[in-house]
């Protein structure tokens, strides 16, 4: 090879890292989930920015439509919110790249109703990620499911719609570095309605991990699902201003809290002027006793209208920071099951049992409702519940959730070319949230036999799932 060949070949590796930071940082050898679950909890606390069209509207949820006009910051200034940030002794920061009425801040080429088009003309989410960088903060993204503008909600999920979430994630996940976790929201939540198998969970969740191994995925579905496993997440979330409140005392998950510093997520005008939370409760009645219960809190800090945070949440953050420093020991996480990520084959599926409960029959075991159970009558000494599929279906996970009854065995067993066989797994959950994962099987019927119970046992849910590996 010719010296002046080895010297291309030099000047165009040379280019090439420079001008492409985000590949570099991508390249991090990939960590196991649990060791990234740690690093996460041991954070501590940071920063959730709430920042997008309804900033101009003096709403949370801004009008679908809203013209492009409005989104006008003159002085935006993210490297302000970094250093903000780290006045609170806060290690990062998590920015809401679209919201659910679909304004992406970030130089997409999927829609052209975005940033790029309005009078700031200017990517945020680089803006952001750059700054908070350049401060020694971690990144990490928001991004609603839920779109409104798009016709990305209830009943009306097409293919182009999910092909326009990967093509977006993927812009996220490629175009801005590392990026320490995604907080997905708008996605089988009450409100939202839009369920893991309308936009598939498990897709998503395996793109993301093929883009960026060591970014979590978090889904913000508490209220829906048992706490005492991570169901389609890799942390449990807990909006507290939704009533969600993590058990400083049981939990054993790694677990995030939020919480709006002002009086709601994003800016108002009445913000200058009206008190922000109060510091020391949220410290010292929140932010500390929650680290010390696997639990990460993320407060957020809503820029105003000119891209800046007002005054009197600066102040409130310096106060943070006087007041609350991050432990140098964090507790150690203890043993948990990987998350659940697929779909549940068995919802709504046929169903049969041992004499139940008149009251609480056979199909309240799989109705998707954590709240409804399947009970067995009192006098039945060894009762059975069973699901039956259409049609063979492979499967290689079973996750029971008890109801009101925890002190139980089950014994799995399914039915196939005529005959029921056992299932061999053990259970990885614990007395609530039983979950056994065995060797991918064809399966035409699922039952469960229980035995070694004090009370009349209940299952509130039954679930059956084709896990892919």
């Amino acid at each position: 090879m010719t010296f002046k060949r080895i010297l291309s070949l030099l000047l165009i590796a040379s280019v090439t890292t420079a001008l492409c930071p985000a590949m570099a940082q991508q390249k991090a050898a990939n960590k196991p989930l649990t060791s990234l679950q740690q690093d996460f909890v041991d954070l501590g606390l940071g920063m959730f920015i709430h920042y997008g069209m309804p900033t101009f509207m003096d709403q949370d949820w801004s009008d679908p439509d809203a013209a492009l006009s409005l989104f006008r910051s003159p002085k935006l200034d993210a490297d302000q919110w970094a250093k903000a940030a780290k006045s609170a002794n806060m290690t990062y920061g998590c920015l809401t790249t679209k919201h659910h009425s679909g304004f992406p801040i970030w130089d997409t080429k999927t829609t052209p109703y975005n940033v790029m088009n309005t009078p700031l003309k200017r990517d945020v989410v680089k803006e952001y990620t750059d700054a908070f960088r350049k401060n020694g903060l971690k990144v990490m993204l928001y991004y609603s499911i839920l779109d409104t503008h798009h016709g990305i909600r209830p009943n009306q999920i097409t293919p182009a719609h999910i092909k326009m979430i990967k093509d977006q994630l993927t812009e996220l996940l490629t175009n801005y570095g590392e990026i320490t976790a995604l907080i997905i929201d708008g996605w089988d939540a009450p409100w939202s309605r839009i369920s893991y198998d309308d936009v598939p969970f498990e897709d998503l969740y395996h793109l993301i991990k093929t883009l960026q191994p060591n970014c979590l995925v978090m889904d913000l579905n508490a209220a829906k699902y048992p706490t005492e496993a991570l169901f389609y997440t890799d942390i449990k979330s807990y909006e507290q201003g939704a009533g969600q409140f993590i058990s400083k005392e049981h939990n054993k998950l790694p677990a995030l809290a939020c919480l709006p510093l002002q009086a709601n997520w994003f800016w108002k005008t009445s913000f200058p002027t009206t008190p922000v939370k109060n510091v020391p409760e949220l410290v010292d009645k929140f932010i500390i006793p929650y680290n010390g219960a696997y639990c990460n809190f993320i407060l957020n800090v809503a820029p105003n209208a000119n891209g800046l945070i007002d005054d009197n949440a600066l102040e409130a953050l310096k106060e943070i920071g006087k007041r609350y420093q991050r432990a140098a020991n964090p507790p150690k996480l203890g043993t948990y099951a990987a998350p659940v990520i697929s779909s549940n084959i068995a919802k709504h599926i046929r169903s049969n049992s041992s004499w139940s409960d008149d009251m609480n029959i056979m199909d309240f075991a799989n109705d998707d409702n954590f709240g409804s159970s399947w009970s067995s009558n009192p006098t039945v000494s060894a009762p059975w519940y069973e699901l039956t599929f259409d049609k063979a279906a492979p499967c290689n996970m079973v996750v029971l959730t008890a109801g009101s009854n925890r002190k139980a065995t089950y014994s799995l067993s399914y039915f196939a070319n005529g005959k029921w066989n056992p299932i061999e797994a053990k259970n990885e959950g614990e007395k609530k949230v039983n979950i056994f994962r065995f060797g991918r099987t064809w399966c035409e019927k699922i039952k469960v036999t229980i035995s070694g119970f004090d009370s009349p046992p209940a299952i509130a849910e039954l679930g059956v799932y084709n896990e892919r590996k």
